[in-house]
């Protein structure tokens, strides 16, 4: 597997442009913005969605003017989004760091993420970007929907295999559509190109968030959660919805009795841990991630055969092997 910085270094001119156009797009007249965002700018995380962006334009022409749009438009949807998060999952650490809602609290750290929102949008229409709008526009709406499912199934405890993929799909696989389709949409009309790159953003996003999924139930506490925090935050994915539709009656009954009573006993969380282990749920979901792997790329099959293409296969691969 290739590491993410050769994965990058057939868009690796732009990324480098992009840091001083991002960070740019961020200034403000207000002290205190300039100071959280230059907080945010230091502690950026792997930056995927941008390189998504970069390389789905790449492999069909050259990143130009709109394709820089894409790319600062979503990442800082991605970086609002982070903040709220956090503020919603009373969360103090993000990626090993204090979280903006950790230093500066609820009321500056929504707005923060509103701020960054509106001054992503507000690029868009100045460039008159307006095919971006409604690509991105969509991701919002489908994460929204997708978040909103998941809270009323951690409430009722009775998450389906199903239910499990269409949340995913619209929480997760949403913003990485909106990658692929813009960064493509940005140097080319071809409805076909840009379907097979709708196609790799929905299976790499897939994969991604089943990742993250599994990193819960494994030993070390990584990618800047803790080990069983889906756990105590009572969120069912799929490791865990297999062991439980492989399971008797009563141990089902048991582990759902465990999960509804919110306990954060590391002794608890460690019984649920070792129940998923033992029905082979992790085994399942990994052959799942794995599965959406290969479709995504199979999603390339008939792109141009260039070095971006060649990228995206091997971060198809990176975003299933990563250790956080």
């Amino acid at each position: 597997m290739a590491n993410l910085l050769a994965i990058k270094s057939p868009v690796r001119e732009e990324l480098d442009k992009f840091e001083a156009f991002f960070k740019s797009s961020m200034k403000s007249k207000v002290p205190l913005l300039d100071l959280i965002n230059n907080y945010i700018l230091r502690r950026k995380g792997k930056q995927l969605r941008p390189v998504l962006v970069f390389l789905s334009a790449r492999v069909l022409g050259t990143p130009n003017k709109s394709t820089f749009t894409a790319a600062t438009l979503i990442e800082m949807l991605h970086t609002a989004t982070l903040i709220h998060d956090d503020v919603v999952d009373d969360s103090f650490e993000r990626r090993g760091f204090f979280s903006v809602y950790a230093l500066w609290k609820t009321k500056i750290a929504v707005l923060v993420g509103d701020y960054l929102l509106s001054r992503g949008l507000l690029l868009a229409v100045s460039g008159k970007e307006f095919r971006l709008l409604e690509i991105v526009s969509r991701a919002v709406n489908e994460m929204s929907e997708g978040e909103l499912h998941q809270i009323r199934k951690i409430r009722r405890l009775n998450m389906t295999e199903e239910e499990y993929f269409d949340i995913i799909s619209k929480k997760t696989a949403a913003l990485f559509i909106a990658c692929t389709t813009s960064g493509a949409s940005s140097v080319c009309d071809d409805p076909l190109f840009i379907d097979k790159l709708i196609n790799y953003g929905t299976h790499t996003g897939i994969a991604f968030q089943i990742r993250d999924d599994i990193f819960d139930y494994q030993k070390k506490g990584v990618i800047g959660k803790p080990i069983g925090n889906d756990i105590k935050e009572k969120k069912i994915t799929l490791p865990l919805i297999h062991a439980l539709s492989n399971c008797t009656r009563t141990e089902k009954r048991e582990i759902i009795k465990l999960l509804r009573n919110g306990s954060h006993s590391s002794a608890k969380i460690q019984k649920i841990i070792d129940f998923v282990i033992s029905k082979k749920g992790l085994e399942y979901a990994i052959g799942k991630m794995n599965e959406h792997r290969q479709k995504a790329v199979e999603s390339l099959s008939g792109l141009p055969d260039n070095d971006a293409r060649s990228s995206l296969v091997e971060l198809a691969g990176y975003i299933t092997a990563r250790d956080k």
